[in-house]
């Protein structure tokens, strides 16, 4: 254990230092690509891109609290490649006006230069020889905002809320697509298109609330494995009825009986009903997959792995800047959240170059705390650790792995 980090000085200052991850050309072009550069005349996209960084990192409560803190270091902050502090009214009608895309288009493009530039970010810890199989979540979460001030996002009587759809990849913790959408979109209108980018031979992780049969079959004839919930309602006939050991009660082949849902989905299904320990206490749950060789256990073992997308949405939403909004429109709102999926990304990266090993909520307030400091904050993460153990920052790979496969 390290009592005394190093503090090695660095010619940068800590924002400098995570706004280089972020390719000099790349913001400049993707303005041109979505038209931000037609709306832009003395607040530059560069200027904006690192101005919601900013608040994202030093969790801002509104714009004045942006502005007035990047006016306090307008010196530092011009040096960031010329970047210019703005005022009130002009971050706010970037916000507006500018099209969110591009906050969109920088996110996968600056994760795509980061994995080509540091092949093994991304790619987990380490593979097991056994099973070498991509494993990713799907799902969405509600990020709630004000609903006098938000009509465009009602959601229920007296709410206004966004949707968050998300597809993680659980063996790197790094987000692979996502969608922000309105909030009374169900989710599985959305689920094709989380998973358009799913190969053969990589496994789906989802809630019932994604089951859309016509998906399903899609998934299975592209070779894409998947697992989860069964539907009370859902209307079989059994196959084969295979041997339960253990907490296994049921592992059946099944074949859908409902004239619609044969027409949606042809093939043979696995349903297994295991029992789990679900908030202290034993109870009965039906799975579904379209595997039909994995041991029933290993079906339950692999939902469980979908609860890291919760942990995930619950590390962004208690750092990052998703509650406090800099803006009510829908795009305003847009650049906010694609920004935070942004800082994260960057952060991930401070992760694998540095090896930090202690929480996620430790490594951003370190670098928020140390924001305007020239130190060097990679070596500072490599030789912090004053709490000790290890915090299990990111999702373990071998909680995927099963004896059983």
């Amino acid at each position: 254990m390290n009592k005394h980090p190093i503090q090695r000085r660095h010619q940068f200052e800590v924002l400098r230092q995570v706004c280089n991850f972020i390719p000099a050309f790349l913001v400049s072009k993707i303005a041109r690509e979505t038209g931000v550069d037609k709306k832009a005349r003395t607040f530059s996209p560069w200027s904006h891109v690192v101005s919601m960084i900013y608040g994202q990192l030093t969790h801002v409560i509104g714009l004045n609290d942006l502005c007035d803190g990047l006016q306090l270091f307008s010196g530092p902050f011009s040096a960031i490649r010329g970047a210019v502090a703005p005022s009130r009214n002009t971050l706010s009608h970037a916000n507006r006006e500018r099209d969110a895309r591009m906050a969109e288009k920088l996110l996968w493009s600056v994760l795509a230069h980061l994995q080509g530039q540091s092949p093994g970010f991304g790619q987990g810890q380490r593979r097991l020889p056994r099973f070498r199989r991509c494993l990713q979540a799907v799902d969405a979460t509600v990020i709630r905002l004000v609903a006098n001030c938000m009509d465009w996002a009602k959601h229920r009587r007296r709410k206004a809320a966004t949707k968050l759809h998300l597809r993680l990849d659980l063996q790197s913790w790094l987000p692979r697509f996502a969608v922000v959408d309105r909030a009374p979109h169900h989710e599985n209108t959305r689920a094709p298109e989380l998973c358009a980018g799913l190969k053969a031979g990589e496994i789906a992780i989802f809630d019932k609330g994604f089951l859309n049969l016509a998906h399903l079959w899609q998934l299975t004839q592209r070779g894409v494995f998947w697992v989860t919930r069964a539907k009370a309602n859902l209307r079989y006939r059994v196959i084969e009825r295979r041997k339960a050991v253990g907490k296994v009660l049921r592992d059946d082949v099944i074949k859908l009986r409902g004239p619609k849902s044969r027409g949606l989905y042809a093939g043979l299904l696995r349903r297994v009903r295991v029992v789990v320990e679900l908030d202290g206490e034993e109870v009965a749950i039906d799975f579904l997959s379209n595997h039909l060789e994995w041991s029933a256990q290993s079906i339950a073992d692999l939902y469980g792995c979908r609860w890291d997308i919760e942990k995930f949405f619950k590390q962004i939403k208690q750092t990052l800047q998703l509650c406090d909004f800099l803006g009510h429109n829908a795009n305003a709102v847009h650049w906010q959240i694609w920004t935070a999926l942004l800082v994260y990304v960057l952060l991930r990266y401070l992760v694998f170059l540095s090896r930090w090993s202690q929480s996620f909520t430790r490594l951003w307030a370190l670098t928020r705390t140390t924001l305007w400091r020239k130190i060097d904050l990679t070596a500072l993460l490599r030789g912090y650790g004053t709490a000790g153990g290890d915090f299990h920052f990111l999702g373990r790979p071998e909680q995927a792995y099963f004896a059983q496969f």
